[in-house]
């Protein structure tokens, strides 16, 4: 990319295809109602697993951009870390658990790294899981995919401050090895008493024979990318969902294949999108880049959330 110089106070979205993504109309009307001032948001794209390099120069020019703030970074949350790390002078503890950034900021001449998706997550699955869901129901969750959103979600399950309010059993996917391996060296640091087991799932039926082995009420959650990023969905057609379950399709926007597989089940699921993660992951950035306080609930987080769906 040819990196100019901001003329204004500038907020970056590193991803794969960002001029797609709300976020770009988003964020004008949440920097005025918030009194951000004359401040823009402008995108980064890079393909996926991209050359080290091509990370490093996008964090460099960050780094040394008097007006340049900070970014949101998604999708490369893991390969940007590994290619940068030495250009950080700090890092989050989720950062530096999780071995990934969702969010580059300054204070104080130095960049920092943060890990908020372990947050977010947190806070988007509390928004439509029932209070207490893990104890009461002694139901599974299935994570199809590996990558940065699914080190976050177990991240948040395994906290040892939810008691026995966790998942009985935790599955994770990947369609290739490098990632199982990498999540499941993560969880081991964790130490927690939750049962998690590892799958390399190259093909949807492989995933669909994992699902069909959950117990009613179980989470069913796409966390590959697939339906955005790349086309199709982590399961066949034909895959079963838990009775009385909860599908999370981690994206909103794109083909989002997997979200049309649950509708199609007659099993009395619970369906979410990404909206309401999309909603909490930018402001929890948003919140740390431009060091001000954001409500995470209440009629103040509401107001936000309208915002961003009044202009979507």
């Amino acid at each position: 990319m040819n990196y100019q110089p901001a003329q204004k106070p500038t907020f970056y979205f590193i991803g794969v295809t960002t001029g797609k993504s709300s976020i770009m109309r988003v964020f004008p009307a949440w920097a005025k109602h918030l009194g951000l001032g004359d401040v823009e948001i402008k995108g980064i794209d890079l393909k996926i697993h991209d050359e080290p390099e091509r990370y490093r120069e996008a964090v460099s020019f960050i780094k040394n951009d008097p007006l340049s703030l900070g970014a949101l970074v998604t999708t490369h949350k893991l390969d940007l870390l590994k290619a940068s790390r030495d250009l950080f002078e700090e890092l989050d503890p989720y950062a530096q658990l999780t071995g990934e950034i969702s969010c580059i900021s300054k204070r104080d001449g130095k960049l920092a790294g943060h890990a908020k998706d372990p947050i977010t997550a947190g806070f988007s699955l509390e928004a439509f899981l029932p209070l207490d869901h893990w104890e009461k129901s002694g139901a599974e969750v299935l994570v199809l995919g590996a990558g940065g959103s699914s080190v976050a979600l177990t991240c948040y399950m395994l906290e040892p401050r939810h008691g026995a309010n966790r998942p009985s059993r935790i599955v994770v996917t990947n369609r290739s090895q490098p990632r199982l391996t990498e999540i499941e060296e993560i969880h081991r640091r964790l130490a927690q008493p939750v049962p998690i087991e590892y799958h390399l799932a190259p093909q949807p039926e492989s995933a669909a024979a994992l699902m069909a082995t959950l117990k009613p009420r179980s989470l069913v959650v796409n966390a590959t990318g697939l339906g955005k990023d790349a086309p199709g969905s982590p399961i066949t057609g034909g895959a079963v969902f838990p009775q009385d379950g909860f599908a999370w399709e981690f994206n909103y926007r794109g083909d989002l294949v997997f979200l049309d597989q649950a509708r199609a089940q007659e099993k009395n699921l619970h369906v979410e999108d990404g909206w309401i993660y999309f909603i909490h992951g930018w402001t929890r950035v948003i919140a740390e880049v431009f060091h001000i306080d954001i409500p995470t609930r209440g009629p103040a987080f509401d107001r936000i959330a309208q915002i961003a769906q009044d202009v979507r």
